[in-house]
């Protein structure tokens, strides 16, 4: 019998022959296939696919974390311009704790005569301005409320960095650098915050120590920086440096961060630049002086004391940042051990909370814009946000979602199918940023009128009029529910705020978003 006459079962059966005499005679590192040769692979290969069973098959509409069917569908409907209503009836269980209610008003508040607003119903800048109370030379009133929170180049792909960037221009937002530098992605016309994280990436020198000289250099260069936030700590992995495997590294983003090419890149905990309370204020005051620009830090909460002694420090100073950021301990895109990611820091609201009460006790919320992270992107989670005294707030896996993340969660393998995490050209080449952009642009402006109509719901013209006792919560079988100013103790400190209009001349006011 010559090979050809074998018949292709024949085939198959001696493969599976030789895969069994493998499992049991020569692998030692699987237990199920050397006990159970060859069906032991069905096992391995139901458990690699079951993330997506489960989200497709599975799962209901209200189950999945961290964004669930019902939550990623608004984004997608948003994003396309699409019906994102929902009919007969919420499917939300209501009654369940720390669901939120808003309380509306009995008669809404109507925009009449020139009002921005009926121009254009998604015009709704920030109330406050950045640098305004420490008199900064450039000044910055962010356009939109809703922002696009730190993302690195590197950790996002050239194209979703391109896509995000462009989409900001048309929408008014600004967008967060991230700790990875500033890229020619980040250069298309979009309001941009630069982020000095611990490894100083695009602003350090040979031995990776912080470069004043590269940063004024950089804003110089750069007109559309309009901001500097340094980086503390990220709600993903507070106290953890960050990490980009080899695997992403390619030759530009070597050249941007001043990294070597096929070694991770693994962030220092903590800054080289300042070691104390005393110097971290010191740093922000050099930046600020020197490049003008507003200063601000980010966080992820936990213990307070530090925060108290930085508010101590402003009063007896009379400066400080001005802006802060608050991460959430949900995390983000940032990969990290489960460890960080479960139970390292406080979730937004109650970290939110805890940092507020030390800058209300002492009479300081006027001076500093306080920006929220840790999945705000949706009207009603915003408004529970200003209400406890958010003044903007910026999103990342949501923005993600809307130019086609499709919550795959392998962000950290370089893998990602949708080609918005990763440097992989082939992946990458799904995405258009023209199209891409324009769905960014577009689930901002729907975020931004349903937001608009919630406020005028409530009574108000802007967010930042919204009160604590504006929004109830479930809390527990006893008190059933409760108001926020119950719930956290405290109330949040109103913001001077005069009209829509005010806002709408303002000379700082970023973005393209004016009407005139």
């Amino acid at each position: 019998m010559s090979l050809g006459d074998i018949s292709w079962w024949m085939w198959i059966i001696l493969l599976l022959i030789i895969i069994a005499i493998r499992d049991v005679f020569i692998q030692k590192r699987h237990t199920i296939s050397h006990n159970f040769p060859i069906v032991g692979h069905l096992r391995f290969l139901l458990e690699s696919i079951g993330p997506e069973m489960r989200q497709y098959f599975v799962a209901n509409n209200r189950e999945e974390l961290p964004f669930n069917r019902i939550e990623r569908g608004w984004i997608y409907a948003s994003a396309k311009h699409e019906n994102n209503y929902e009919g007969f009836g919420t499917d939300r269980d209501i009654y369940a704790n720390q669901h939120m209610f808003i309380n509306n008003a009995m008669l809404p508040f109507k925009p009449e005569g020139d009002h921005p607003n009926l121009k254009d119903n998604t015009f709704l800048p920030c109330a406050k301005v950045m640098g305004a109370h420490n008199k900064r030379k450039k000044p910055f009133r962010p356009a939109s409320v809703i922002n696009i929170s730190a993302m690195s180049f590197g950790s996002l792909s050239a194209k979703a960095m391109e896509s995000l960037n462009k989409g900001v221009k048309i929408s008014g937002a600004f967008h967060n650098t991230g700790e990875g530098g500033l890229s020619p992605y980040h250069s298309h016309g979009g309001d941009v915050i630069f982020q000095i994280g611990t490894g100083y990436f695009g602003v350090r020198d040979d031995e990776g120590n912080f470069s004043i000289d590269k940063l004024v250099a950089l804003t110089n260069k750069n007109p559309f920086i309009k901001a500097i936030e340094i980086k503390l700590s990220q709600g993903a992995k507070p106290g953890k440096g960050g990490v980009l495997p080899a695997a992403k590294i390619t030759k530009e983003i070597s050249n941007i961060r001043h990294v070597p090419i096929g070694k991770d890149v693994i962030s220092p905990p903590g800054h080289s630049a300042f070691k104390d309370i005393p110097g971290l204020l010191e740093f922000i005051e050099k930046i600020a002086d020197l490049t003008g620009l507003p200063v601000g830090v980010k966080a992820a909460i936990g213990k307070i004391e530090q925060w108290e002694e930085l508010a101590d420090l402003m009063i007896a100073t009379g400066k400080g940042p001005d802006f802060i950021t608050v991460d959430g301990g949900e995390g983000g895109t940032g990969a990290a051990p489960p460890s960080f990611a479960d139970h390292v820091s406080l979730p937004w609201v109650y970290g939110f909370s805890e940092l507020y009460k030390v800058f209300l006790k002492r009479n300081l919320t006027d001076r500093i814009v306080f920006i929220g992270n840790g999945r705000l992107g949706f009207p009603a989670k915003a408004a529970m946000a200003f209400a406890m005294g958010a003044d903007c707030i910026s999103v990342a896996r949501e923005a993600m979602l809307s130019i086609g993340c499709i919550q795959a969660q392998v962000c950290h393998t370089n893998r990602c199918p949708s080609g918005v995490a990763t440097q992989n050209k082939w992946l990458q080449n799904g995405i258009d940023p023209t199209l891409k952009s324009e769905r960014l642009a577009q689930y901002f402006k729907t975020f931004s009128k349903e937001f608009i109509e919630v406020t005028h719901a409530a009574g108000y013209e802007h967010p930042c009029q919204f009160k604590m006792h504006d929004i109830n919560v479930n809390v527990d079988d006893k008190n059933l529910t409760a108001k926020l100013d119950k719930t956290y103790k405290y109330e949040k400190a109103p913001v001077a705020f005069k009209s829509m209009k005010d806002l709408l001349d303002c000379p700082y006011l970023g973005g393209k978003a004016n009407l005139n």
